[in-house]
């Protein structure tokens, strides 16, 4: 079981970010092309760097090139007129790697193309058989295929919001939330899922087909 952490290059709260590494131990690292000044600035060296470099200090991006031996981190440089993001490209290299779990901070922020692209990598993810979430202090959203179980002392946040992303998703039942679902076909283009709540120790989601964006949010 390897556990990967991803820093995108979007909006990054430090302090967040140190807390939840240390909440979530990772056993390897990657940077995604400015996300490297987060490990700069705290004197750390992450496993990979993936990007086209195009909006990093040079003199960071040196300082890691010039490391010697077990110090220098992998550097996977791309071209900028690619067809694959920074982020995907960071992912895959996750996947490659053998990650069953992949944890992205700063793939949120104020692009907002951007962060409708990585909510769509979290399928890609998904597609492998590798848990992927993307995290922020407000956020932790996930993309599920098949039925999972929130355990209220470990959710993130109050509200727990489903989103399907496929036309419809067939079957879902909630149980242990103050809004329950029995075997409900929930459709694209309304917002009926948005801000349930757990009530129960546990709260169960399942369902028989499609995809669901699964947002557990705080205000």
């Amino acid at each position: 079981m390897v556990e990967t952490l991803i820093v995108s290059g979007g909006n990054l709260d430090k302090s967040f970010a140190l807390s939840y590494m240390k909440a979530h131990p990772c056993e390897q690292t990657i940077a995604v092309d400015f996300g490297m000044t987060f490990f700069y600035e705290q004197n750390w060296t992450p496993d990979y760097i993936v990007g086209d470099f195009d909006s990093v200090n040079k003199d960071i991006l040196r300082s890691f090139q010039n490391k010697k031996g077990e110090q220098r981190p992998k550097i996977l440089q791309f071209q900028p007129e690619k067809d694959e993001t920074d982020t995907e490209l960071a992912i895959r290299t996750a996947i490659q790697r053998g990650s069953s779990a992949i944890h992205i901070l700063g793939a949120t922020g104020s692009r907002m193309d951007h962060m409708i692209g990585n909510l769509h990598l979290l399928g890609m993810a998904m597609e492998h058989g590798v848990d992927c979430m993307m995290v922020d202090p407000f956020n932790r959203i996930r993309m599920i295929d098949q039925g999972i179980t929130i355990k209220k002392e470990e959710q993130y946040g109050n509200y727990v919001s489903l989103f399907p992303f496929t036309p419809q998703v067939k079957g879902l039942t909630l149980t242990g939330f103050k809004y329950p679902l029995d075997c409900y076909t929930l459709e694209c283009y309304h917002s009926l899922g948005v801000s349930n709540e757990i009530t129960e120790e546990e709260a169960c989601i399942s369902f028989q087909e499609g995809v669901l964006l699964v947002v557990e949010a705080r205000d």
